[in-house]
């Protein structure tokens, strides 16, 4: 009998991608090289796009902006060739410091100076570059807000600005006080000295016989004031709640209370208190606690409630003596303890 050899059955379409082997394994070649090509491509571009600066930004080299000329600029060290008195102790400068934290491209001579390469080939000429000295305080104010805007928004609102008092009024970049504070902040003096020179008429009032202790360092100016300008009064702090001024260290007047005096509520801390300086123990704005209390509350009240005579009222037991919890009350809506 005949041998019956098993019949292989083929799958339709099997042969027509099939090529002899010499071309399949040059296919097989070509198609690894493009894939490492596509690879090595890859790596390539993220590189680039890693080193690429963001858009907006500009690349300068690390020395640049120190020691390098570049256009108009000549360089920090062209200008310390001459004003050796200027940067003598320029090491420790706020500015310095920048510069260096950000590869030297920080502030220099020429960021709050302007280009200086007109200014070194005329020899030094004054005209030829800003000069902080002969320029108008509002001048002054532009050429730091350049920089400063960020920090301090609302100086040009200030009563400051309005009053033609600059940066360099206060601060001097090159030869500030020797005092750690205001060394720190370039401050010509320290406060409260440098806050007295115009504010002369405040001062006296930190000798009275109750007062913030804002002479003994205790207190400071910038705590209540934001000397920079905000949106209230005398360049007060500005808080969602203005008696957050006093509160911060005044805490346990801060409440909130069940029972809150409208007077505090509604006109806050200074409707009855002074800040500088008082002749009261608790430095309220007149010498006598019921003289103040009847300023709100008329002498109907006081007689028809507490049955005495107004005019006399100085002379009888003071409001606070049964009124202990003036600021507010979590018990007792006569704010009575």
């Amino acid at each position: 009998m005949n041998e019956m050899k098993p019949v292989m059955q083929k799958r339709p379409g099997a042969n027509l991608l099939r090529m002899p082997d010499g071309a399949g394994r040059g296919l097989r070649l070509l198609g690894a090289c493009l894939l490492g090509l596509a690879v090595a491509s890859s790596v390539a571009w993220s590189a680039a796009q890693e080193a690429k600066p963001a858009t907006g930004t500009k690349t300068i080299n690390a020395q640049s902006a120190q020691t390098q000329p570049t256009g108009d600029f000549v360089g920090s060290d062209t200008c310390a060739g001459c004003h050796t008195d200027a940067v003598k102790n320029f090491a420790d400068n706020p500015h310095t410091k920048l510069a260096l934290q950000h590869g030297k491209s920080g502030a220099s001579c020429e960021s709050c100076h302007g280009p200086g390469r007109e200014h070194v080939e005329g020899g030094g000429d004054v005209s030829k570059i800003f000069n902080f000295k002969t320029a108008t305080e509002k001048q002054v104010t532009a050429r730091c807000l350049g920089c400063h805007a960020g920090t301090h928004p609302n100086f040009q609102r200030s009563p400051h600005a309005k009053a033609a008092v600059g940066c360099t009024s206060c601060h001097s970049v090159h030869a500030p006080n020797e005092a750690e504070d205001a060394k720190e902040k370039l401050l010509t003096a320290s406060a409260p000295k440098l806050c007295f020179q115009c504010h002369n008429d405040m001062k006296p009032q930190f000798s009275m016989p109750f007062h913030h202790k804002v002479n003994e360092g205790a207190v400071n100016c910038n705590d209540c004031h934001d000397v920079h300008g905000s949106f209230g009064n005398s360049n007060l702090r500005s808080t969602a709640d203005q008696n957050a001024i006093c509160t911060k260290c005044h805490t346990e007047k801060r409440g909130p209370f069940v029972y809150e005096h409208a007077a505090v509520k509604g006109e806050g801390c200074l409707s009855c208190h002074t800040p500088h300086g008082s002749q009261n123990a608790r430095l309220l704005n007149v010498a006598s606690v019921n003289v103040l209390c009847s300023q709100c509350h008329s002498a109907v009240a006081a007689t028809t409630i507490h049955n005495f005579s107004w005019s006399q009222s100085a002379d009888v037991t003071p409001c606070i003596d049964c009124h202990t919890m003036v600021h507010g009350s979590n018990l007792e809506p006569g704010l009575i303890r």
